[in-house]
This record gives structure tokens, C-alpha cells and sequence, in this order.
């Protein structure tokens, strides 16, 4: 078992104030593989303090100095791929290769793409006789979750440590390990000292406290929209800005002319990291002409998706995060089936052959209509919900009939279709065909996903105040 009792604060590993210990449970094996602190109001504010003393530092440091750290830590974080790979595979459950490919590279990919942005990003421009500047917003405090640790901690850490800004990072409690090896990597990056802190806690403490602190400017968070919601509230008594990405439950729209593989390319990018994204294409909508021969075509997909050991190589899923979820997404199975949906594929219980740890059969519902549960609700599990549609206003309708608007997909060989689909629903992505979204383009979703944008010079501006100085024109 791993011992992670300590917080980084201050350029240094620190004991917690008070001894509140938590356990970290494998999803795999429901076995105790770490045991962490929760921090106290006398962490926070010891992580907030150091912060807000390094910050006029760390903003007058020359952007090439800071940017120079950053491409240091980006070394020490290419060569530690298989430590950051164990800590996923241990604390959320994604099975080995996928921690060592997708989970440890989307780290690594953001990264790079803030530092593509950078090269042409504008701290400073010409407006008539006024200067425009961008400065360091200030003290941030960055919340995390468990299903895309390091994807979300680079998205966050790597731009506010870009343009000056100091910070208080709040991993997920459920899954903190890769963080503390992230702060691992920055110690030895050099950092100075107050740059980046990081206390471990639930959102009821430490969460509330950043968002609530009179010193912290910003909050930026990723995880569930209640909790987003939860967060703005407590930061509006010190107005600081909020930046949130939330929960989705995306439309993936497929024309009877989509190209053969479309069907079983969304049931794949659905279970992929067992369905827990909040950009997964969780409901499927179909034009009846093609809607039976999409059923079997989704039924073939999910019965070939194989669920296995973390430990072991392999193309399967692993387990979802803890006893919590796997509870809630059995409930909704069978919520789905008690409303009358057509169970093509999975169910409810374990997959045949497992009778330990948090793994849920890859899941298939047919004939899903709006009023159900399955429908409405994000689900955050290798569930998927497929419904026809006659035409494509229907299609756009459905798209939109959501208190979600984060990513929704189309496929039509249909260039036309395609962009008119992408311009009428409501959400702040849209992929095409199968084609992935290029690196710096921005993250973020409309109504209750969010309200900010991540990745590339929208990440970096996220993290920016805008001041306009009259008078005193570009030397």
C-alpha cells in the first residue's frame, strides 16, 4: 500500500495539519492501494498564502524563463510514462495500455499544444493610441476530476503556470495519485518555491474553501454540473471568476448515407474509457431507414467489447471508479429497463466470469424515447441509448433537447448536411466523420456543460485580465 500523507506547499512536502486519512480504492480489485490526507481550512489557506506570495514573482518572470520550466517539466513527464501509466491504472481503473497511451498522452499532448499557442500568442497588441495587454489573472484554485486526471491537470496547471499566474491544485480524492506524481514532476522541474501547491480534499472542504477564498481570483473546475453549480455559488460572495467544464450527454447523429463504420465507431468511442467521459456520443440517433440494420450493427459492436483486468494489456475496458458509480449506473440500467427500452446488449451485474471489482457490462438500449430516464440523464458508464429519427429538423430537435450542450458528433458523407447540422445544434463542439478535434482547439460547452474553454490560446486567455493602456503606443 502507498503512503501519499503529505501535501505540496511552499516548494516543499508537508504533513497535513490535522490527521484525516482516507483510503484509495483499486476499482479493479475494491482493495485499499494508497492512503492520503484530506487537508483542513489551515492547508488551504497555508497553500493560498504561498501562492498569493509567490505571484508577483512568478508574473514579472521573463515568458521565455517561465516557458523554459515548462518544456523541463514536459521532459520529466515524457520520461516517467510508466509511473503516471501505474498511478491511473491504480486509482480510476483504466486497464494498462490505455493509462500508457491515451490517459499518460493526453497529458502530454496538451502540453505541447500550449506551447505551439505560445509561440504566437499575444500578451501584448495595438489598438489605435491604447496598448492591450493580457496579465496573470492571479491566485487560481484548480480543481480536478478522476476520469481524465492528467488531461484535466495539464489543461489547467500548464496554461496558468504560461502566463504567470500561481496556483492551488485540488485533485479528485477518489483518484489523487497521478497528481502527487505531477507535483513529483514539477519539484524537480524547479519550479519556485509557491508557484504550483497542491492539497489533497473532498469538495465539501478543501473544494469549498478555494472557492470561497477571499485570496484565490480564480476558480477553475472540471467535474459534475451539480458541483459546478455548488462552486459558483460559494465564489460569488469574492466575485472571482468561475471556469467551469461540466457534464454532457452528446448527440451522435448518423444519416442513412453515413459511411459504413459509423455505427460501430460511436458504440467504440462511447465505452472507450467505460463510458466515462462527459464528451461521450451516450445517445445515438439514427434515420429510420438504417435504423435496423444500426441495431444489429450496435448489438455486434458491444457484445465484441471485451472487459478485463487493469493489469493486463489488451483493447478492453476496465472497471468504472468506485462502488459509488457502479451502484448509480445500475440503477440506471435498470431504470431503463423498467421504462420500457429495449435491452439490445449488456444489462444489469457484472460481465459473466467477474465477481470482484466495479465492472459493468457494455450496455445497448434500442427504442428510447425522450421521456425515459436514460434519455435525459448522463450516465457516465458504458451505456448507450439509440433512437430514430425521420428527418434532419427532427434530428437537430433532438440534438438540442438537452440541458447539456458540450459535444455532439454527425455523420453524412453530406458536406452541405454536415456544416448545417454543426451550425443549428447547440453545443461549443462538433465532430464530424470520425475525425478528432486538432490540438488547441478549444474545449468547453454551452448551457449546463460549462462556461469556459480549455486548450490552446483560449486555455492561455482563460487564465488572462485584459487591461487597455491609452497614451503610450508599441515601442
Amino acid at each position: 500500500m502507498i503512503d501519499k500523507r503529505q501535501f505540496y506547499i511552499n516548494g516543499q512536502w508537508v504533513a497535513p495539519a490535522t490527521a484525516n486519512d482516507l483510503d484509495v480504492i483499486d476499482p479493479a480489485t475494491e482493495e485499499v492501494c494508497a492512503v492520503i490526507s484530506l487537508g483542513d481550512q489551515a492547508d488551504t489557506d497555508a497553500a493560498v498564502a504561498a501562492a498569493r506570495a509567490a505571484f508577483e514573482g512568478w508574473a514579472d518572470t521573463p515568458l521565455e524563463q517561465r516557458v523554459a520550466l515548462i518544456k523541463k517539466l514536459g521532459e520529466i513527464y515524457n520520461a516517467r510514462r510508466n509511473d503516471m501509466a501505474e498511478a491511473i491504472r491504480m486509482e480510476m481503473g483504466a486497464p494498462i495500455d490505455l493509462a500508457r497511451s491515451s490517459q499518460w498522452g493526453s497529458g502530454s499532448w496538451h502540453l505541447s499544444g500550449f506551447l505551439e499557442a505560445l509561440e504566437s500568442f499575444d500578451f501584448e497588441s495595438q489598438m489605435g493610441t491604447d496598448r492591450i495587454r493580457k496579465e496573470p489573472i492571479g491566485v487560481c484554485g484548480l480543481i480536478t476530476p478522476w476520469n481524465w486526471p492528467m488531461n484535466q491537470v495539464v489543461l489547467k496547471a500548464i496554461p496558468a503556470l504560461a502566463v504567470g499566474c500561481t496556483m492551488v491544485l485540488k485533485p479528485s480524492e477518489i483518484a489523487p495519485l497521478s497528481s502527487l506524481v505531477f507535483a513529483e514532476m514539477v519539484d524537480e522541474a524547479g519550479f519556485p518555491p509557491g508557484v504550483f501547491n497542491l492539497v489533497n480534499g473532498d469538495g465539501v472542504g478543501v473544494g469549498s474553501q478555494l472557492s470561497s477564498h477571499p485570496d484565490v481570483d480564480m476558480i477553475s473546475f472540471t467535474g459534475s454540473t451539480r458541483a459546478g453549480i455548488a462552486i459558483t455559488k460559494a465564489a460569488a460572495d469574492t466575485l472571482k471568476r468561475v471556469s467551469l467544464e461540466l457534464g454532457g450527454k452528446g448527440a451522435n447523429v448518423i444519416f442513412a448515407d453515413a459511411d459504413e463504420k459509423a455505427v460501430k465507431r460511436g458504440v467504440i468511442h462511447c465505452m472507450n474509457n467505460t463510458g466515462q467521459s462527459c464528451n461521450a456520443p451516450t445517445r445515438m440517433f439514427v434515420e429510420k431507414s438504417r435504423y435496423d440494420e444500426a441495431l444489429e450493427q450496435a448489438r455486434a459492436a458491444a457484445e465484441a467489447t471485451q472487459v478485463g483486468p487493469t493489469t493486463e494489456s489488451g483493447r478492453h475496458i476496465g472497471p468504472v471508479v468506485s462502488e459509488l458509480q457502479f451502484n448509480k449506473i445500475q440503477g440506471l440500467i435498470e431504470t431503463g429497463i423498467k421504462e420500457g427500452a429495449t435491452l439490445l446488449a449488456g444489462g444489469l451485474g457484472r460481465p459473466e466470469g467477474v465477481n470482484k471489482g466495479y465492472f459493468v457490462r457494455p450496455t445497448v438500449f434500442a427504442d428510447v424515447t425522450p421521456d425515459m430516464t436514460i434519455y435525459r440523464e448522463e450516465i457516465f458508464g458504458p451505456v448507450l441509448s439509440i433512437i430514430p429519427f425521420e428527418t434532419e429538423e427532427q434530428a437537430v430537435e433532438m440534438a438540442n433537447d438537452t440541458v447539456y450542450g458540450l459535444t455532439n458528433y454527425v455523420q453524412t458523407q453530406d458536406d452541405n448536411k454536415r456544416l448545417r447540422m454543426a451550425r443549428k445544434v447547440r453545443s461549443g463542439m462538433v465532430e464530424t466523420n470520425g475525425v478528432g478535434r486538432v490540438n488547441g482547439s478549444p474545449f468547453g460547452g454551452y448551457k449546463q456543460s460549462g462556461n469556459g474553454r480549455e486548450g490552446g490560446e483560449w486555455g492561455l486567455e482563460e487564465f488572462c485580465e485584459t487591461k487597455s493602456i491609452s497614451g503610450v503606443p508599441m515601442g
